[in-house]
């Protein structure tokens, strides 16, 4: 990555809607898990085409998700082969501005959608696997279910204390041999009353 630290404020909402497809969702989380990847090594990766995801690289590139690697040429192992990186390491939002518009209401929704779809193939994947993994694994994995009373400030003030704390443990856990990816989703919304 270009700035391995960097968020990428998304505002307009063509952008959260091209970075809201389904593969292109994949295609990012992929290349922010596993570093730079061709188009036929991520095809193999996801079971898709490479065909498909190339052009689907080209959108995220289209749209600042994802660059060439440098290293240019020399780097390449055929003179059309190329190396795609993330180029940020998060992106976010403002769910204000996003429904200013009805596009923008439309993107954000669809990207929520998308991360309740990544959050249900986490959860597939290790209801398949708990019984290979270890105990202390299978008993800290988990989901929680809470309805709580917060004023729209101290959720704000709840995300920020999460997001510090969990920053906090990487940087702690990161050379720990017993540390693993972990998908990590979170959601806060006020519980409304269906029309």
């Amino acid at each position: 990555m270009s700035t391995a630290d960097e968020t990428r404020r998304i505002t307009d909402p063509s952008a959260l809607k091209a970075v809201a497809h389904p593969l292109r969702v994949r295609l990012l989380a992929a290349l922010r898990e596993d570093g730079p990847a061709t188009a036929t090594e991520l095809a193999h990766r996801l079971g898709t085409e490479s065909g498909s995801t190339s052009y689907h690289l080209r959108v995220l590139a289209r749209h600042g998700f994802v660059e060439e690697t440098s290293g240019g040429q020399a780097a390449r192992r055929h003179p059309r082969e190329r190396r795609w990186q993330a180029a940020h390491r998060l992106s976010e939002w403002s769910n204000v501005a996003m429904s200013a518009s009805p596009a923008g209401r439309d993107a954000a929704a669809m990207m929520r959608r998308r991360q309740v779809e990544v959050l249900i193939g986490d959860v597939e994947r290790f209801d398949a696997a708990a019984a290979d993994l270890d105990d202390v694994w299978v008993e800290a994995a988990g989901i929680g279910d809470l309805l709580v009373r917060l004023s729209p400030g101290s959720l704000t003030e709840l995300w920020d204390a999460f997001y510090a704390h969990l920053d906090t443990l990487v940087v702690r856990d990161a050379a720990d041999q017993a540390a693993m990816p972990v998908s990590i989703v979170v959601a806060g919304f006020p519980r409304v009353e269906s029309p």
